[in-house]
């Protein structure tokens, strides 16, 4: 009886179902879960939504713009005059934005805090901001406010940079500073809109500084001194879509400054590879300036050409990172002549080089397919990011081919994992016929690896010199060899 009464209880605390033998006494009857289409499981770790949402950014662009822009100097000392913040026109960041959205960039980060502490809105927090200067646009100047706004009409993402370190506050270092300063700052910037994708803090921490005229060298422990536990949940409060990127512990610097990454990228671990056994979902972003000279604008600067700025690209964006991508506005508060003119030039190339999918044109077929009637290859080229091919349990490797009636030029492949499922592929190859006989495999010198949210593969090798001649073929096939469980892709295209 006591065997009996122990089965019982232990039915109820599980919930299972319960059932009476001929005896009647009770026992445990196994139950399935129903999966009615054979859906995969997960293979953690995955990322939130509000990860996925930032990660279909891709490509965005940083402003450095403030009081370094009329000193010349990457970072302050904090003891900056207020009147050296002197715009010689009304700041302009709808023009901003509205020349990178030409690029086809989806969003931008606005610097409105750098190190020094002065702050390109009206805050409560402190005095050493714009609209305390006595310049005549300065006093207008609210970069927040114009810079959402700007991005609500065009309809693109907006975010801010603020920094944790301030070298003008005479309260770093102390406890007063994150209460009384860098929180309430933090809060008022989640007050010029609740939609933002992104907030951006620096990684440096501490230093020699003005200090409110101490003069003086503070450091501190980023670990805990800024409380980012508290301020990361009081932001997505307001901002549900919100990535706080550094400290915030939501996505990864990649490692460089140059807009690459590795070739192989993980979202989970950190740098420029990340790794595969890491147990946090940590997507990759890259910064890199657009310019010859440094993060904000300086006299003399010249801007790298779109050919430079599109290798960027494939190097980023093109190898399962995010780009955002510098461009300074000048003392004038716009961006200059040389930037629309590349701006515009790299847009065309995007639109060029990706504007035409051959895939979609092609007869698809796959050597593995999921049961279950919901996984079929053709879901590769249907134009839906949340339909996707899959084969079935335990089989981690499988070809897919695309064929054509008359020959294509082609250059480049993507691929896409529905990585809300986890990140799976670990190896791939791609080849080529010109004949529908003999296959020849391409881009062997590149690391053929990771796939993630996107890959793009050129198919000469080179990120260099991407868009050449391109390959005659009537086949193009995609061998995936390794991966942590099933592959699930959502698209294949061919360019």
């Amino acid at each position: 009886m006591k065997k009996h009464y122990l089965s019982l209880v232990c039915a109820a605390l599980l919930g299972l179902p319960l059932a009476v033998s001929a005896q009647g006494s009770f026992g445990l009857v196994e139950q399935t879960l129903p999966n009615p289409t054979n859906e995969p499981r997960e293979v953690f770790p995955v990322p939130s939504e509000r990860q996925m949402k930032w990660q279909e950014t891709e490509f965005y662009a940083f402003f450095h713009y403030g009081m370094n822009t009329y000193t010349g100097l990457e970072w302050g000392n904090g003891d900056e005059a207020v009147n050296t913040f002197a715009p010689t026109a009304q700041p302009d960041p709808e023009q901003w934005l509205r020349l990178c959205k030409a690029a086809e960039m989806k969003g931008g980060i606005a610097v409105v805090k750098h190190h020094d502490g002065f702050c390109l809105w009206p805050t409560e927090t402190t005095d050493h901001h714009c609209q305390n200067s006595s310049n005549a646009f300065a006093r207008q100047t609210n970069i927040p406010r114009d810079f959402a706004a700007a991005a609500k009409k065009l309809g693109m993402k907006y975010g801010f940079y603020v920094s944790p370190w301030d070298r003008n506050s005479a309260y770093y270092g102390t406890d007063r500073y994150v209460t009384d300063v860098f929180l309430r700052q933090c809060f008022e910037l989640s007050q010029y809109g609740t939609d933002q994708f992104e907030m951006w803090f620096d990684g440096a921490n501490g230093g020699s500084g003005y200090y409110g005229g101490a003069n003086t060298t503070r450091s501190i422990d980023a670990s805990y001194y800024y409380d980012i536990p508290n301020l990361r949940d009081s932001v997505h409060r307001v901002c549900p879509d919100i990535i706080l990127w550094g400290v915030g512990g939501e996505a990864r610097w990649c490692g460089t400054e140059s807009g690459y990454t590795n070739e192989t990228t993980w979202s989970m671990g950190s740098g420029l590879s990340g790794s595969e056994t890491e147990w946090k979902w940590m997507p990759s972003e890259s910064d890199a300036k657009a310019t010859s000279a440094g993060w904000f604008y300086h006299d003399g600067e010249t801007t790298k050409d779109s050919e430079t700025l599109f290798k960027m690209y494939l190097e980023t964006v093109g190898r399962n990172a995010t780009l955002i991508l510098n461009f300074p506005p000048n003392k004038a508060g716009r961006l200059t002549d040389a930037d629309s003119t590349q701006l515009y030039a790299l847009g065309e190339k995007l639109r060029t080089r990706f504007g035409t999918d051959l895939a979609k044109t092609a007869t698809i077929r796959a050597t593995q397919t999921r049961s279950g009637g919901a996984y079929n290859v053709t879901n590769l080229v249907d134009g839906d990011k949340n339909t996707y091919w899959a084969t079935d349990d335990g089989q981690t490797s499988a070809a897919i081919t695309l064929t054509w009636d008359e020959p294509q030029t082609v250059r480049y492949v993507m691929l896409q994992e529905f990585i809300r499922k986890g990140q799976r592929i670990k190896s791939f190859t791609i080849e080529t016929t010109e004949d529908g006989t003999s296959w020849t495999q391409r881009a062997s010198n590149i690391q053929t690896t990771t796939v993630g949210y996107k890959r793009i593969i050129p198919l000469n090798g080179s990120t260099s010199a991407s868009y050449g001649a391109g390959y005659q073929v009537r086949g193009l096939r995609i061998r995936i060899t390794d991966s942590r469980a099933c592959p699930l892709l959502h698209t294949l295209s061919v360019f």
